[in-house]
């Protein structure tokens, strides 16, 4: 079979396939609409942060940007289900915690905002109940990647769609990256169009929002990616960005993300010289995978040199025994931030905090009024 024949064979077969999860999907989806399955919905405010396509839209930093918006006014915790993390069953975040126990991006969280509580559960429901139980003064829960967890039922459904994966140009898994068809955005109360470009003209947000036909009920708003300072990751001596344009250092860019073209085009753009060592989302490093980063790392010919990577990645890196503390002292991360566009991020965190404030049960939550 020729190679023209084989991808058509392998694409009429994912096709095959998606029409087959797409019913298993629609059935489920059924079960929860008419009540046949029930979702429970709790007096504590939820808010869920997720996406209908494998990956890649933002969830963390979105979450951080909720988290953020919540922390001075009330105890708020993340719930997640700490995607291959090596432990079962509920577990709270301690200073002993580590991205093995936990989950990379649940350990990231944790570290960057040590106030919220970190609670790390594939069974949402009862997780939300030991929550309630103890802390009776939590104020809200935000649950990471929650979309298609209809069990629980959340006051806010936020959904992220990645600027440069439209809805309606993709196909159902394995086809294409879509979890459940395009319809389902249908279940969200806020859509975020990440990551857009600045590039972007004002003919492509009208495209998107016409392609995407918002209900009334659906507020939509977009978000883009700033990448912050430089940060050393285990305790190396500052380094920014303009010190790397200016003395030509080279640099190693170790990534395990779904998708990491956005930020290499953002570190080739002040580093003189840029090695990229790609790993798949979530990726558990290896001995091997230590050695390639290293022998990368000396065969720069520049005479100045270091490892960028995400915070996601240098949380599985943080406990490693298999790489050298001198290496460790080469690694900076690099931070990212959400952005919301169009001047609407007041607006953003003020119907986030209404709704919390408007469903919360709990009179002694707040530090100060929420304005």
């Amino acid at each position: 079979m020729s190679q023209q024949k084989r991808s058509i064979f392998f694409r009429v077969l994912a096709a095959f396939l998606s029409s087959f999860y797409g019913i298993g999907v629609n059935f489920r989806n059924f079960l929860f609409n008419t009540g046949l399955i029930s979702s429970k919905k709790y007096r504590l405010p939820i808010i869920s942060v997720g996406n209908i396509t494998v990956g890649g839209t933002g969830k963390t930093p979105h979450s951080e940007f909720i988290l953020s918006t919540l922390t001075p006014f009330m105890q708020v915790a993340l719930l997640s289900r700490g995607y291959k993390r090596k432990t079962k069953d509920f577990i709270i975040a301690d200073k002993n915690s580590t991205a093995d126990q936990i989950g990379d991006e649940p350990y990231q969280i944790h570290k960057k905002f040590p106030e919220v509580v970190v609670a790390i559960d594939a069974n949402r429901r009862r997780a939300i109940e030991k929550l309630q139980t103890t802390y009776p003064n939590l104020g809200a829960v935000v649950m990471d990647d929650a979309y298609q967890h209809r069990f629980v039922e959340p006051g806010i459904n936020i959904l992220l769609i990645d600027f440069n994966r439209p809805l309606h140009e993709d196909h159902l898994l394995p086809h294409g990256e879509l979890r459940e068809p395009e319809h389902n955005k249908n279940r969200a109360n806020i859509i975020i169009i990440t990551k857009c470009p600045e590039a972007a003209t004002p003919i492509d947000y009208r495209l998107i929002t016409k392609h995407l036909k918002p209900r009334p009920y659906q507020t939509l708003y977009f978000s883009s990616i700033k990448y912050e300072e430089l940060q050393p990751a285990f305790g190396g001596a500052p380094v920014t960005k303009e010190m790397l344009r200016a003395g030509r250092y080279g640099v190693v860019l170790l990534t395990g993300i779904q998708n990491d073209a956005h930020v290499k085009r953002h570190v080739n753009e002040f580093a003189d010289n840029v090695k990229a060592i790609s790993f798949p989302d979530h990726h558990d490093f290896t001995m091997e995978d230590i050695q390639l980063l290293e022998k990368t790392y000396n065969n720069l010919g520049n005479e100045k040199k270091i490892i960028i990577t995400t915070e996601k990645d240098a949380a599985r890196l943080e406990h490693s025994n298999m790489i050298t503390d001198e290496l460790k002292s080469s690694i900076y991360v690099l931070p990212i931030k959400v952005k919301i566009l169009f001047d609407k991020e007041e607006d953003f965190k003020k119907q986030i905090l209404d709704y919390v404030r408007k469903n919360t049960t709990n009179n002694k939550l707040s530090k100060d009024p929420i304005k």
